[in-house]
């Protein structure tokens, strides 16, 4: 019976066993008398976790093959959890084989690459009668062991602030090594600072390797301000790993809020020109149709003058 079918069966059955999902490489090989051999295993591996190695043995040549097996040897870091070799009695032409073994990486394990070594070895039957000596292969698998996971937390912001105006704030989410679950991202503002939009975010999960993106809007007070300063703002994030752990990542991100130039672009398209402010919904002609002199003239005597005295009539006696 051809068993090929069982790699994607067994994977989804080592998934609901609570093996958490990995992203997978293959090594691919043809072996005497057209033995295809498939190794998958993943990309990545996290000190302390469980993972899966996959074999899958089809027979593409006319005599059949017996006495086939996989025995997988490592160093002292990665430990076979039940059993580590396949054994097949035989596998007739057209046939296939597959099935997987689960490992574990040690809390102790360095970070870095590492293998596991898999010898294969079969026994052709020669015009499917008169078995051959036995053949036997060397293939070492590359694992790339990782630190326990961690959320990567990325800010995008303007490098300074000022009062009377609105900022993007966007704040990017990315897991490299795990899927999460229940996550939850909430920004912390300091006290001075308000947002426009939410700054609790709930998501039911985060695909590994995908970036989640959130943009807000920072609006600053109202008051003006004499000197800079720098304001705090803090990222949280807590979620659900891949083996059901709370856990959680955080970031701070400081802004510099400084006091107004004479002349500034705000993000939504108005401009502040001195005290003076021209709306981003103002038409372009009524801008241009303000002389530039003039403008700039009037901006700078409110500047250098003071207010205007009233004149008193005296009184005739």
């Amino acid at each position: 019976m051809k068993l090929g079918f069982l790699i994607p069966v067994l994977i989804a059955f080592a998934i609901m066993c609570g093996i958490p999902p990995v992203f997978a490489e293959t090594i691919k090989q043809t072996m005497e008398g057209g033995m295809e051999l498939e190794i998958t295993y993943p990309d990545t591996v996290v000190i302390g976790r469980d993972f899966p190695i996959s074999v899958l043995v089809k027979n593409n040549g006319w005599e059949d093959k017996e006495q086939i097996s996989f025995e997988f040897s490592s160093n002292e870091i990665i430990v076979p959890i039940k059993k580590n070799e396949i054994k097949i009695e035989k596998i007739t032409e057209g046939g296939s084989y597959g099935e997987t073994i689960n490992f574990q990486i040690t809390k102790d394990a360095s970070v870095g690459e590492h293998f596991l070594n898999l010898k294969y070895s079969q026994v052709l039957l020669e015009n499917n009668e008169v078995p051959r000596k036995p053949t036997n292969t060397n293939i070492a698998i590359p694992l790339t062991v990782k630190d326990q996971a961690k959320v990567n937390i990325h800010t995008i912001t303007p490098e300074s602030i000022f009062a009377q105006a609105e900022f993007p704030f966007t704040i990017e989410i990315l897991s490299d090594d795990i899927d999460l679950k229940d996550v939850r991202i909430e920004i912390i503002p300091p006290k001075d600072i308000e947002f426009r939009g939410e700054t609790l975010h709930t998501f039911s999960s985060i695909q590994k390797g995908e970036p989640l993106s959130i943009t807000s809007r920072i609006i600053t007070p109202s008051d003006e301000i004499q000197t800079e300063y720098k304001v705090p703002f803090q990222i949280l994030v807590t979620y659900q790993d891949d083996v059901g752990e709370q856990k959680e990542d955080s970031k701070t991100v400081s802004l510099v809020l400084r006091p107004r130039t004479f002349m500034e672009l705000t993000t939504d398209g108005g401009i502040w020109v001195g005290d003076f402010f021209i709306a981003p919904y103002v038409s372009l002609g009524t801008v241009i149709g303000i002389p530039a002199g003039a403008l700039l003239s009037l901006l700078i005597r409110r500047k250098t003058q003071g207010p205007k005295k009233r004149k008193t009539k005296s009184k005739k006696k």
